[in-house]
């Protein structure tokens, strides 16, 4: 039997060679019309991969699904709104697609994603995008509305932006306008912004608020830029190892959630769930953030780019992950993976 640690060292080879070649396996979506698809979902009983029970301070595991399609446009998954009642889903591929569906439950178990369309994404005036570096769609949030009818934000990055968007029962439509981007924007690299969320509470709910991945050249610590009057302003997140943000959300009370990656050759592929306290989410402000959950190829996780904050039945917090799979689909998956938020736990560590 191989050892973990040899394990480990294969999975971060076959995970770092799918990230290389992602860039030529990514279908051409520029003249995509909208159509349905088949989407297969295969349940997952357990988070750890040897069946044992989830043991954490603040998690519950509720249920997750491996999604597999034989259309050739499913993957790259980066983004995600989930309806309220935690049903209807919307995604953006960062090959330039979105998809709608529904996902259905056995109880709290998240059991297929039924009634599922996809479609390309468009530039201003529903034109084709044609450049990859146009159509890589890498964050998602509901701007206002229902994810059914309503204004969605889209984070790009290689060509760095933010529009707004049209959601309705046909889809994403074209944008309807572009954000103003931070001036520290022109310092990103290719991973640009990866995380965006509207605050749901505290002072500045309603503002949309955007996460960079990695550190801007030179610097130790993540920049957040929160938008007031239509105009960016910077916060600051202090790392805690060298894992990057892939996605944001937010809760009730005007904190957020964000959702972390690291990968390293000897580790393999390590993901995280860090809560960051919602008085450091303003203008100038560091946003401290508590490790909530930290997981490695042991447990059933793997490229972990979305991230989704719903109710349940009884009004528990629901927390939703997706993955991107690079179009690799020989080494890595679809996930979608889904968590109660011990709410009550949570509190008691606030201030």
């Amino acid at each position: 039997m191989k050892s973990a640690s040899a394990l480990a060292f294969a999975a971060a080879a076959l995970l770092l060679a799918a990230a290389s070649a992602s860039a030529q396996v990514k279908p051409d979506t520029a003249t995509l019309s909208p159509h349905p698809i088949e989407v297969q979902a295969k349940p997952i009983a357990t988070f750890a991969k040897n069946g044992e029970p989830m043991s954490n301070r603040y998690l519950e595991w509720r249920g997750g699904l491996v999604l597999t399609s034989p259309s050739e446009h499913f993957g790259g998954l980066s983004g995600l709104i989930l309806g309220k009642d935690g049903k209807s889903l919307v995604a953006v591929s960062d090959s330039g697609t979105w998809i709608t569906g529904t996902l259905a439950y056995d109880g709290d178990r998240p059991q297929a994603l039924k009634s599922v369309r996809l479609g390309a994404l468009k530039a201003l005036k529903g034109k084709p995008l044609r450049k990859n570096r146009d159509r890589d769609a890498e964050a998602l949030t509901l701007a206002s509305g229902t994810s059914a009818k309503g204004t969605a934000y889209i984070a790009f990055e290689q060509n760095d932006r933010i529009g707004e968007f049209p959601l309705d029962k046909n889809g994403i439509g074209a944008p309807v306008r572009y954000l103003t981007m931070p001036a520290d924007a022109k310092r990103m690299r290719r991973d640009g912004i990866e995380g965006i969320t509207v605050l749901d509470g505290g002072p500045h709910k309603g503002a949309l608020i955007a996460f960079s991945e990695n550190p801007l050249p030179g610097e130790k610590q993540h920049r957040g830029w929160i938008w007031i009057g239509g105009q960016p302003q910077t916060f600051k997140v202090p790392g805690i190892g060298d894992y990057g943000i892939t996605d944001a959300a937010s809760l009730a009370d005007g904190s957020v959630l964000i959702l972390e990656r690291r990968f390293r050759w000897f580790d393999g592929v390590r993901i995280r769930l860090r809560h960051l306290a919602a008085e450091g989410l303003k203008p100038s402000g560091t946003a401290a953030g508590e490790v909530l959950l930290e997981a490695d190829s042991s447990k059933e996780i793997d490229n972990l780019e979305a991230l989704a904050v719903t109710q349940g039945s009884r009004g528990e917090t629901v927390v939703t992950l997706l993955s991107d799979d690079n179009f690799n689909r020989f080494l890595q998956r679809t996930l979608l993976l889904q968590f109660t938020l011990k709410d009550d736990t949570l509190a008691a560590k606030r201030p």
